[in-house]
């Protein structure tokens, strides 16, 4: 080999050698800068996830926070509602029992000046007969209706007067009022009773319905007619009414009465 062209071939290899060497240099770099990046992105994404668990946290403490206060505060409205609700109620009660006092208080008075008056049938007892028939006894109306009907002895000596007596087709509702219901009172009605079809030749057919009217009944005088098949009507809170309803089924006859 020519000593020229020697030359230029170790020229050449010369500067292969130099551009390898460099390459590797270069690559070598490039990996370092490549390892530097990965592990800066690591880094960046390491400390992107931290900020994103802390935030995370942060916002579901003040989730919470802002949950439980919502709570708090709709659990403390919500008590202050049912209080006063609760106090509403009380109130309307108290006022409902205050008006039902009220009324009783007046129906008392007006039922102590009837009885004084002597009034207590034609104002108290009789208006209310006619309620009770239709609600007891799905009465509509009546055929004959009297107040202190007075009658002749069916044997012709005597009279007697009879505070209410109705009719319909089906019934006679024959009513006692008294305004102190006395034992010996109950058992002199009790004792009529028998006797209603010879005074009422017109009842023949009919249920007879004895009722025992007065203002005020005790549990006991109640008692004693209910064993009787007497139905007993009295005061409640508003108005006249049968104290014992539980008698309507049983009253069909006179002969269903006794002592």
């Amino acid at each position: 080999m020519e000593p020229a062209v020697q030359e230029k071939f170790e020229y050449l290899e010369s500067v292969l050698g130099q551009f390898i060497v460099q390459t590797n240099i270069s690559l070598s770099r490039l990996e370092k800068n490549i390892a530097a990046l990965s592990m800066e992105l690591r880094e960046q994404d390491r400390i992107h996830k931290t900020e994103i668990r802390e935030h995370d946290k942060t916002f579901k403490a003040q989730t919470r926070e802002i949950d439980e206060k919502f709570k708090a505060e709709t659990r403390e409205l919500d008590e202050k509602f049912r209080q006063e609700m609760n106090d509403f109620k009380k109130q309307v009660q108290a006022d409902i029992a205050e008006s039902r006092a009220d009324r009783r208080a007046m129906n008392k008075k007006w039922g102590e000046l009837a009885n004084k008056m002597g009034t207590i049938v034609e104002d108290i007892v009789a208006p209310s007969l006619r309620g009770i028939a239709h609600e007891y006894f799905n009465v509509e109306d009546f055929d004959n209706f009297y107040v202190r009907n007075r009658r002749k002895n069916p044997s012709g000596d005597g009279r007697r007067e009879f505070d209410v007596v109705a009719y319909t087709r089906n019934y006679l509702f024959i009513v006692e009022t008294k305004s102190t219901p006395r034992t010996p009172y109950i058992h002199d009605f009790i004792k009529f009773i028998p006797q209603i079809s010879l005074w009422f030749p017109e009842s023949a057919g009919k249920a007879i319905i004895p009722i025992f009217a007065s203002l005020y009944l005790e549990t006991d005088t109640i008692s004693f007619l209910s064993k009787n098949n007497i139905l007993a009507l009295g005061m409640k809170d508003e108005n006249m009414d049968i104290l014992n309803p539980n008698v309507c089924q049983y009253v069909r006859s006179p002969q269903s009465t006794g002592e």
